[in-house]
């Protein structure tokens, strides 16, 4: 297996790439996307995890057509937290009996 690297909180991206590119400040794109602003800085700033319906709503906002899918925002958060708790593991590791083989 390749060696893993730390991948960006999806809020980064969002906050370096999309708003710049939409020339929107955090205001104006909580507005259109429909949720408070502390909660659109959360996540920019990687204090919160994009949920579901996070990642619903930045579907509606920037289009299944121009290639923004939920599953997509939901999927680089999971890598996001698969990262973050195997760095726990390694601090802490867990004390897991492999499954035995099931019978044929």
């Amino acid at each position: 297996m390749g060696r893993m690297y730390n991948p960006p909180h999806p809020g980064e991206m969002l906050r370096e790439d999309i708003l710049p590119a939409l020339g929107l400040i955090l205001t104006e794109a909580a507005n259109q996307l429909g949720v408070t602003r502390v909660a659109l800085s959360r996540v920019l700033n990687a204090r919160a995890a994009v949920s579901p319906q996070m990642a619903l709503r930045l579907e509606a906002w920037l289009g299944k057509e121009r290639g923004c899918d939920a599953r997509l925002w939901l999927g680089q958060q999971t890598a996001c937290d698969v990262w973050q708790a195997s760095l726990k593991f390694k601090k802490t590791p867990m004390r897991v009996h492999p499954a035995p083989l099931l019978a044929a």
